[in-house]
C-alpha cells in the first residue's frame, strides 16, 4: 500500500494512537463488516449483541490509555477523526447505562461494557502485542461472527488476514510501483534524489499528486499544521489535574507564563529555545493525555514532538513560511514511512524508541530540510537523532500517557533541533547510515523484554510510588 503522509499525520483524540484511536477505529470498521453480506451466518439469523475482549498489551494498559472508553464509543459508531471529546463521557455513560447500543444504520444492540467488553491478560493473541476480538451473536447468544484486529502504531489498524498477508509480502506493498519514486529504504531516498536532482520533500510531493491535487494536498497539509498548532494553543491555555489517578497536574501553562515574563523582560538565557522546545510539546501531550484532540505524529504517545520543533522553527527563524511548513511535514513523513516500513512505531512491538524516537528523527530530518540541507544533510539529522533513542522502553507509570511521556517529548524535541543543527553544519558524511539505525531499533525492540514495551509491568511503571 502506499504510505500518505495523511496516514502518519492522523487527526484524532488521546491519549493513544495505537491503545485509543486504534480500537475505536476497529470497533467501527467491525459494525461496517455487521452491514455486510458476504459473512457467512444461519438463514434469518440477526446481530442482536456485542462483545470485545482486549489481549496483550491493550489488556494490561487499556483502562490508563482510554482503550476500554474507545471500544464503547466506537460500537456507538464514532471514528477518531470526527469524535466530539467533550460529548464522549455523556455517550459512554448512557451505553453503561441502558447497557445497549445505538449505532447510525445499526438496530440497537444489547452491548453491556461490565460484561460484554473484557480485559484479557492471560490470553496473548499472537499477532502483535495489541490485539483485539469483537464478536456479535444472535438473541439466543449464539456467536455469528467473530472478527480480530491488530493495532499496529499510529492507528494503523489491520486484521489477522491482512496483518498476514504484510508479514508473507514482506512491504513489497509498502514500496509501490504506482509511485514516482518508490523509496523504501534512505539509501533509495537518497539514491532517487541525486537521480533525479529533487529534494526530499519534492519526491514525497510527486508520490503524493499521484493520489490527489496540489491544491488537495495542501489545504490538507495546511489542516495539519492548523490541528497541531491548535493542540499547542490548547495546551498552553489550560490547567489543573489530568485524569487517571495519578494527579499530575498540568505545567505548559504556567512554564508558558514564566518564560514569556523573561522574554519581556529580555533576561539572558543560552537555553532559551529549549525552553520554548519544551514547552510546546509539553502542552500537545498534555492534551493528549487529558483525551484532548491531537495528531499522531507518528502515535499519540509521540505527538508533541514534530508541532514543537516545527513551532520553533516558526518562532526562531525569519524565513519560515507556509511552503517551508509543508516541507517540513512531507519531508517528516518521508522518514517516517521508512521507519515505519522497515521497523515500528508500537511502544508495544519495540519500546519507546519506535514513537518519540521516530518523532525525533522525523522532525530533525523536517527542520533540516527547511534550514537548507541536503538529502544527505535530512539523512544524517534523522540518523542522529534516531540512533540517540536507541533501547528506550515503553514504561508508563499506572498504564497512563503522562509520566515519562509527557517531558519525553519535551526531550525528543530538544533532541531533534541539536540533530538537525550538527547535520546542517556538515557535508552529509556520516558513519552510521539511518537504514542501519532503522534496523538496529527493529532488533533491539524484539529482543525487548515484554515488561518494557507498554505493559506497564517494568521500569518507571513498578519503581515509582503511585501517589
Amino acid at each position: 500500500m502506499f504510505l500518505s503522509v495523511f496516514d502518519l499525520f492522523k487527526i484524532g483524540i488521546g491519549p493513544s494512537s495505537s491503545h485509543t484511536m486504534g480500537p475505536m477505529t476497529a470497533a467501527a470498521r467491525f459494525l461496517k463488516e455487521i452491514l455486510e453480506d458476504d459473512w457467512p451466518r444461519p438463514v434469518g439469523a440477526k446481530v442482536d449483541r456485542l462483545a470485545a475482549s482486549l489481549h496483550g498489551s491493550l489488556a494490561y494498559t487499556g483502562v490508563g490509555h482510554g482503550t476500554d472508553r474507545a471500544v464503547i464509543l466506537g460500537l456507538a459508531g464514532l471514528i477518531p477523526t470526527t469524535v466530539d471529546p467533550d460529548r464522549s463521557d455523556a455517550i459512554i455513560e448512557r451505553i453503561t447505562a441502558d447497557k445497549r447500543t445505538l449505532p447510525p444504520g445499526h438496530p440497537s444492540y444489547r452491548f453491556d461494557p461490565a460484561i460484554d467488553l473484557v480485559l484479557d491478560k492471560k490470553t496473548p493473541l499472537l499477532g502483535h502485542a495489541n490485539g483485539m476480538a469483537f464478536y456479535a451473536y444472535d438473541a439466543d447468544d449464539r456467536l455469528l461472527l467473530k472478527r480480530i484486529y491488530y493495532s499496529i502504531g499510529g492507528g494503523f489498524v489491520v486484521s489477522e488476514e491482512e496483518l498476514q498477508r504484510l508479514k508473507t509480502r514482506g512491504n513489497e506493498e509498502a514500496s509501490g510501483n504506482a509511485v514516482p519514486y518508490p523509496f523504501k529504504s534512505a539509501d533509495e531516498m537518497l539514491s532517487m534524489a541525486a537521480s533525479s536532482g529533487l529534494s526530499i520533500a519534492e519526491m514525497k510531493r510527486a508520490n503524493e499528486e499521484t493520489r490527489q491535487s496540489r491544491e488537495e494536498l495542501d489545504a490538507g497539509l495546511d489542516g495539519i499544521w492548523e490541528a497541531m498548532k491548535s493542540c499547542i494553543d490548547r495546551g498552553l491555555s489550560q490547567e489543573g489535574i489530568m485524569p487517571g489517578g495519578l494527579k499530575v497536574r498540568r505545567r505548559a501553562r504556567q512554564l508558558h507564563e514564566k518564560l514569556q515574563e523573561d522574554w519581556r523582560k529580555n533576561r539572558p538565557n543560552p537555553l532559551l529555545a529549549n525552553d520554548w522546545l519544551s514547552i510546546y510539546a509539553m502542552a500537545v501531550n498534555e492534551e493528549n493525555a487529558a483525551g484532548g484532540r491531537v495528531v499522531t505524529a507518528p502515535t499519540n504517545g509521540a505527538a508533541g514532538t514534530l508541532p514543537a520543533v516545527l513551532r520553533y522553527w516558526l518562532h526562531f527563524h525569519d524565513e519560515a513560511d507556509q511552503a517551508s511548513i509543508r516541507d517540513f511535514l512531507l519531508t517528516a513523513a518521508a522518514i517516517g514511512g521508512i521507519i515505519k516500513t522497515n521497523a515500528s512505531i508500537s511502544g508495544a512491538e519495540v519500546g519507546c524508541q519506535g514513537e518519540v524516537g521516530s518523532a525525533s528523527a522525523m522532525a530533525a530530518a523536517g527542520l533540516c530540510a527547511v534550514m537548507g540541507g541536503t538529502p544527505e544533510q535530512v539523512e544524517n539529522a534523522a540518523e542522529i537523532a534516531l540512533e540517540h533513542h536507541l533501547g528506550m522502553t515503553c514504561d508508563p507509570v499506572a498504564g497512563l500517557v503522562q509520566v515519562p511521556c509527557i517531558e519525553r517529548n519535551a526531550l525528543g524535541a530538544v533532541k531533534a533541533v541539536t540533530a538537525a543543527s550538527l547535520a546542517i553544519k556538515g557535508d552529509g558524511k556520516h558513519f552510521v547510515p539511518l537504514d542501519a539505525a532503522i534496523e538496529t531499533m527493529r532488533q533491539t525492540g524484539m529482543d525487548m523484554n515484554e515488561r518494557y514495551k507498554e505493559t506497564s509491568l517494568g521500569g518507571l511503571a513498578v519503581n515509582v510510588v503511585e501517589c
